[in-house]
């Protein structure tokens, strides 16, 4: 590996990826980057974590405002839970491996816990449910919103 790839990794990722993506068409396995390569394989790895986590804070986060503001529900609200609910469909199609999270309950009560207290800090909800009233059925069901 010379010096100027990794400069180009360090200055100018984008160039660096290009230049990367060439090498492997080319067959140049030899001229690779590959601690580099494996660093970005891994933190796309995480993207898609991070990604359906922040998707299923929000969309409980709105549901939670659904059911325990029904006066202030708007259009824009629907929207968000049914934006959510998409963008986190796109995430496991792109990603199916990543449904075993739902029955991870650490990260669960991880997501429950973020999603309530931005509800409560947006909304200043009070006597939300300490624990996380829905499946992950209704969560994802585009169909579901609780009364």
């Amino acid at each position: 590996m010379n010096a100027a790839r990794l400069t180009d990794y360090e200055t100018d990722f984008v160039a660096w990826t290009s230049e990367q993506a060439a090498l492997l068409r080319a067959g140049k396995l030899s001229d690779l980057d590959l601690e580099h390569i494996a660093e970005e394989i891994e933190d796309l790895g995480r993207h898609y974590k991070r990604e359906l986590g922040s998707r299923l804070t929000q969309l409980i986060a709105h549901l939670l405002k659904w059911r325990y503001q029904k006066q202030r529900r708007s259009a824009s609200w629907m929207h968000t839970i049914l934006n959510q609910r998409h963008e986190i469909e796109d995430v496991l199609k792109d990603a199916p491996s990543l449904r075993v999270r739902f029955t991870n309950e650490d990260w669960m009560e991880t997501q429950w816990r973020r999603a309530r207290k931005e509800a409560q800090r947006e909304s200043h909800i009070a006597g939300l449910p300490d624990r996380l009233p829905w499946s992950v059925a209704q969560i994802l069901d585009e169909d579901f919103l609780p009364d």
